[in-house]
């Protein structure tokens, strides 16, 4: 794969692997210990929903970022 791939999307891979991180920390000391949480209460669900959240926030985060960047288009008139 081409280098600029992973420079073109690296917030949504940040945000992707911040959630899914997160998504572990949570289930592991926050959780649902009585088990009537679905997605909670059992680690292989909650880390993939947590890391398709991370992924959304990247990619609001990269459009903006990419948007910034990006020179503004002339008008015409």
């Amino acid at each position: 794969m081409k280098k600029g791939f992973f420079k073109k999307y690296l917030p949504e891979i940040a945000g992707t692997v911040a959630g899914a991180v997160g998504g572990f920390l949570y289930w592991k000391y926050v959780g649902c210990l009585s088990g009537t949480c679905v997605i909670k209460s059992s680690w292989y669900l909650m880390i993939p929903w947590a890391a398709v959240l991370g992924y959304l926030a990247g990619s609001v985060a990269g459009d903006i970022i990419r948007r910034k960047r990006k020179p503004a288009e002339p008008q015409e008139s």
